[in-house]
C-alpha cells in the first residue's frame, strides 16, 4: 500500500508541467551572482521551475563569472549575449553606473532576439530582470508574459528609487546641500550626501540615466528584493502600503552564496589555515569587495591604523587607485602577482607578521566570515557583503565607497546599530588614529559588545526568514504558485 502511494506521488511529480522563466542580470559579477543565487533558491524549493539566463556583457566575460556559472544546477541554463565593447560607450570617462546602463541599452536587440527564440521553443511564464536591465521589461508585453524586477540591494535604496522623481521635482539644489535630512516613507532619514552616488551630481549623464531608469521601476508586475522583513521592516511595510502606486514588493532574502570560490585558491587556503590558529572572535576581517579600491594615502593610513590597534587582522589588499574608489569594478586582470610592498608602508609586513595577514586582491569571504576566529568586518558596505555578515553574525566597521553603500552604512550604524562608521577628514581620508579607535571600539569596547549582541539577534531573524515557514520562503512560494497556476492555464 505504501509502495502504491509512493508510485502515485512520483507519477504526480512527473506529470507536473515545467514552468519556464527567463532572467536578465545586470553587468558584471556582482549583478550576475545575485539574480542567479535567487534563481538557484527558486528552483531548489520549486524544482518544476526552469530558468534561462540571458547575460549581457561589457567586453569579455569575467573569469569569476564563468567560474560561478559552472556551479548552476541542470534546470538553470545560460547564454552570453553578444558583448558590448567599452569603446562603444561614449563619452570616455563614463561613470560606473552609466556604464551599467549603457551596456544594457546597447544589448536590448540581443535580449529581444534571445527572448523571441526562447518563446518559439517553450512557453515562458515570466521575465525577471536586474534593476539595471529594467528596459528589457518592455518586451514582456510583446511576448505576453509577467514581468518582474529583481533588486539585489536593500529595500531602503529601492524606496529612494521610487521616491527620487518626486525629490527631483521638489529640489533645486544638489541633494548634498540640503540643510535637512531626506525623509522617505518607512526609512531612517538620510543626509543628501549619503544617498547613492549617481545622484550626487544632478548635471551629469549618470544622474539623468538613473532618473530615467527609476521611473521605469513601476512598470512591471512586481519587484523581488533581496532583503527580509526583520532587517528592513519600515521600508518593506511602507512599500506595501495600500494607496501607494508601487508594484507589489516581494522580499525573498537574505540570499547569499554558500561558498566563495576563485581561480586562486592558494591564498584562500593559506588564510583559512592562519585563522585556525587564532583565538575565537579575535580577528578583524578587512575587505572592500570585488570592486573597491582605495587611494595610496588611504591605504597607508589604514595600514598604520591596523598596526597601532594591536588587534589581529586579515586584510585583503588591492593596488591603489587615484581615479575612482570603484576602479577595479570592471577589471578582469588578477592582482595576485602585485608586489604589496610597493604601496604598503615600509616595514609594515615585517612588523605585523605576528599580528596580521595581508593577501592580494581576493579571499574566500564566506569561509572567512563563518570562521570562529572572526570578530568583526571592516567592509565597503556592498549589500551582498552586508547580508553575508548578517548571516554569520559578524558586526561591522562601515566604510562605504561608491554606489548605494553610504545609504547601507547609515542603515547599519544609525538604524540597526550593528555597525560603526568612521569619520573622514576634510580631504576625505579616514586617519590612522580614527581607524585604531574604531577597531578597539568594535573588538573590545562595551559598544562593540552591544553591536555583537544585536547582530546575533539579526542573524537569528535572517535564518528564520529562510526556514520552511519563514517570511521570505512564504513570499517566494507565493510567486512560484502564481507562475505555476498561470502555466496550468496555457
Amino acid at each position: 500500500m505504501d509502495e502504491t502511494k509512493s508510485n502515485d506521488s512520483n507519477s504526480q511529480i512527473s506529470m507536473e508541467k515545467t514552468v519556464n522563466i527567463a532572467v536578465v542580470p545586470g553587468v558584471g559579477y556582482s549583478h550576475l551572482v545575485p539574480i542567479l543565487q535567487f534563481s538557484k533558491l527558486l528552483v531548489h524549493l520549486h524544482p518544476y521551475i526552469h530558468v534561462t539566463c540571458l547575460i549581457p556583457t561589457l567586453g569579455s566575460p569575467q573569469s569569476s563569472s564563468k567560474t560561478f556559472l559552472q556551479t548552476l544546477p541542470s534546470n538553470i541554463k545560460y547564454t552570453f549575449l553578444q558583448p558590448i565593447h567599452p569603446q562603444d560607450l561614449l563619452p570616455q570617462g563614463t561613470t560606473l553606473e552609466a556604464q551599467h546602463q549603457l551596456t544594457i541599452t546597447h544589448s536590448l536587440p540581443f535580449i529581444h532576439q534571445a527572448l523571441k527564440s526562447l518563446t518559439l521553443r517553450t512557453p515562458l511564464v515570466a521575465l525577471v530582470v536586474d534593476c539595471f536591465a529594467v528596459e528589457a521589461l518592455d518586451f514582456a508585453k510583446e511576448f505576453n508574459i509577467l514581468s518582474y524586477m529583481y533588486y539585489p540591494a536593500a529595500a531602503t535604496s529601492l524606496s529612494l528609487s521610487f521616491y527620487l522623481p518626486k525629490l527631483d521635482e521638489e529640489t533645486s539644489c544638489e541633494y548634498r546641500d540640503l540643510p535637512e535630512p531626506i525623509k522617505i516613507p518607512g526609512c531612517i532619514p538620510f543626509h543628501g550626501r549619503d544617498i547613492y552616488a549617481p545622484a550626487q551630481d544632478r548635471s551629469i549623464q549618470a544622474y539623468k540615466l538613473i532618473l530615467q531608469l527609476v521611473k521605469r521601476f513601476r512598470i512591471g508586475d512586481g519587484v523581488i528584493v533581496n532583503s527580509f522583513l526583520e532587517i528592513e521592516k519600515g521600508p518593506i511595510e511602507a512599500l506595501a502600503e495600500e494607496g501607494s502606486d508601487n508594484p507589489p514588493v516581494y522580499p525573498v532574502g537574505p540570499i547569499i552564496q554558500t561558498v566563495t570560490s576563485s581561480g586562486d585558491d592558494a591564498n584562500g587556503l593559506e588564510c583559512l589555515t592562519w585563522l585556525d590558529k587564532q583565538q575565537p572572535c579575535s580577528v578583524l576581517y578587512v575587505s572592500f569587495g570585488s570592486g573597491g579600491t582605495l587611494s595610496q594615502e588611504q591605504i597607508v593610513e589604514l595600514a598604520f591604523g591596523l598596526e597601532s590597534s594591536n588587534h589581529k587582522f586579515l586584510w585583503v589588499v588591492r593596488a591603489p587607485s587615484s581615479s575612482s574608489s570603484s576602479a577595479a569594478y570592471f577589471s578582469t586582470s588578477a592582482q595576485n602577482d602585485v608586489d604589496l610592498s610597493q604601496f604598503l608602508p615600509p616595514g609594515f609586513m615585517e612588523r605585523t607578521k605576528e599580528q596580521g595577514m595581508v593577501i592580494p586582491s581576493w579571499a574566500p569571504q564566506i569561509q572567512i566570515l563563518s570562521h570562529k576566529s572572526i570578530g568583526g568586518f571592516l567592509s565597503h558596505c556592498g549589500w551582498n557583503s552586508i547580508l553575508e555578515s548578517v548571516m554569520h553574525g559578524v558586526p561591522l566597521i562601515t566604510w562605504p565607497l561608491f554606489a548605494e553603500q553610504r545609504m547601507n552604512a547609515v542603515l547599519l550604524s544609525e538604524g540597526l546599530k550593528v555597525g560603526i562608521r568612521p569619520r573622514v577628514n576634510e580631504n576625505g581620508i579616514v586617519e590612522r588614529l580614527e581607524v585604531a579607535e574604531l577597531i578597539k571600539c568594535l573588538m573590545e569596547g562595551e559598544e562593540g559588545g552591544k553591536m555583537c549582541n544585536r547582530m546575533k539577534k539579526l542573524k537569528e531573524n535572517a535564518i528564520n526568514a529562510l526556514k520552511e515557514n519563514g517570511s521570505s520562503t512564504k513570499t517566494l512560494s507565493q510567486l512560484a504558485l502564481k507562475w505555476r497556476n498561470l502555466m496550468q492555464e496555457i
